[in-house]
């Protein structure tokens, strides 16, 4: 904290307060870069000179092009006469848990781990 105040006090003396004003300038830019590489659906990409660029040196960025939650977008909802039903993700080796999903207000209701839909079939 001395130190601090022993080089505002020195920042105060005339020598070496030497303000100078400059009209305000205001510039506005805008850079577009040439995108070489597959971005991901994350948006992940690397600048020119970022060192995690180097895995792709010499080959091209592996992309999977069909993403998780299109892929389950076009499975169509399951019908079931039931007002619940619970989802468990169809393979028990996967880790998804038991979930149960109400289905009692009209429409399409999602799990929330797999993404699978369910809706309550209509009399």
């Amino acid at each position: 904290m001395a130190a601090f105040r022993s080089v505002f006090r020195l920042c105060l003396r005339p020598q070496f307060c030497r303000f100078q004003t400059f009209p305000r300038q205001f510039s506005a830019s805008s850079r577009c870069f040439a995108v070489t590489e597959k971005v991901t659906h994350t948006g992940q990409a690397f600048d020119e000179g970022d060192y995690r660029k180097l895995r792709y040196v010499d080959r091209e960025k592996e992309l999977n092009e069909k993403f998780a939650i299109d892929l389950v977008d076009e499975e169509p909802p399951k019908e079931v006469e039931a007002t619940s039903v619970w989802c468990d993700g169809g393979d028990p080796s996967t880790g998804h848990p038991r979930v149960y999903i109400n289905l009692d207000i009209p429409g399409p209701h999602a799990c929330g781990y797999c993404g699978l839909r369910y809706v309550h079939k209509a009399h």
